[in-house]
């Protein structure tokens, strides 16, 4: 019987262990991938695209479509316009609209996508509100920019891109704010 309960004991001792080491990568994921993509230069969402060439192609139009979405946040967010057409290498500047419904201040981080998916390897974004953290006061609406150009080289069969942001709420920060006044 002494033996079960030993075997018993080893065994949720490794499943503790396990589940520790888990949440721990888990943890650890966020900051890792975001070490490892500075490192090789890829899909560094917080930095300012180059654009190479800013020669406008006034023979091809494009439709962007603009989409915005939560997760998680309280904070109704929208693209100022649902669409825009433009010209490959001309220089366009678009806004979304946020707004924190909540009572305190709250910490945000936009995170954009692209559809179809090759369309995010030339769409270069030269100013974003998605470069930094978003700190609202309690029910403070903000106005935010997107400068970007669209590369010529994208391919002539994509005549439509979708940019998306999602907002998420930085973790922590609403409870550091409460403990320091509000100055985050």
């Amino acid at each position: 019987m002494s033996s079960r309960v030993d075997d018993n004991r080893r065994l949720l001792l490794r499943l503790g262990v396990a589940a520790v080491a888990m949440f721990g990568f888990g943890y650890a994921m966020v900051p890792f991938y975001e070490a490892i993509c500075q490192v090789t230069g890829l899909r560094n969402i917080l930095q300012p695209d180059v654009v190479e060439n800013t020669q406008v192609d006034p023979t091809r139009q494009l439709t962007i479509e603009l989409d915005a979405n939560t997760h998680d946040l309280a904070w109704r967010f929208r693209p100022t316009q649902n669409t825009i057409d433009v010209h490959p290498g001309q220089m366009v500047e678009i806004t979304y609209e946020v707004t924190n419904t909540r009572n305190v201040p709250v910490t945000g981080q936009a995170v954009p996508s692209y559809g179809p998916q090759i369309a995010g390897d030339y769409f270069k974004k030269l100013n974003c509100f998605c470069f930094e953290k978003q700190t609202l006061a309690a029910g403070e609406t903000r106005i935010m920019p997107v400068l970007f150009v669209v590369d010529p080289k994208l391919p002539g069969d994509v005549n439509t891109i979708t940019l998306s942001y999602t907002f998420f709420e930085v973790a922590g920060t609403q409870a550091r704010q409460a403990g320091d006044g509000g100055r985050g």
